[in-house]
């Protein structure tokens, strides 16, 4: 017969590390593979209006976004309070809309130049003699996607 020993407690083995190093770089590669980065630093303040109708935005990718309000206080010393027009990092000037949709075309493929939407960021105070200047350059320049950023509406709840 076996003898069975009672009185002596067995050692858990210890783990094996040796994959470690394999995981730790395989969720490197994930964060670093779908992390985007923020291509824009926005130097105009921006609320976005309310809207009654909210359609999402199919392909971000496809986006040239032009940012309309005052300038954030930190840059109010050099650009003053006046209502700017923000293209990608830089102020700029209605007429300057016609050359930037221009080289944004120009950054994608003949086929997504069609798709192409410009999605205006107005802040909520911005006069619409703004937008209509920019809507009117957008014309020109032959952008004829275009759409506003705005918030959800509010949930009216009736008691």
């Amino acid at each position: 017969m076996a003898k069975f020993k009672s009185g002596e407690k067995k050692k858990v083995p210890q783990m094996s590390t040796s994959s470690m190093p394999d995981i730790v770089f395989m969720l490197l590669f994930f964060f670093m593979i779908t992390t985007t980065m923020k291509e824009n630093d926005i130097k105009v303040e921006n609320t976005p209006p309310q809207a009654t109708q909210i359609k999402k935005l199919e392909k971000k990718s496809l986006a040239s976004y032009i940012f309309v309000g005052q300038p954030k206080p930190n840059y109010r010393g050099i650009y003053g309070t006046a209502t700017r027009i923000q293209l990608n990092d830089r102020f700029a000037t209605v007429d300057d809309i016609m050359a930037f949709i221009s080289t944004e075309r120009d950054a994608l493929s003949e086929l997504d130049q069609r798709s192409m939407t410009t999605m205006l960021k107005a802040d909520e105070n911005v006069r619409m003699g703004t937008v209509t200047d920019i809507k009117q350059a957008l014309r020109r320049a032959n952008a004829l996607k275009f759409g506003y950023n705005a918030k959800k509406p509010e949930q009216q709840t009736d008691f």
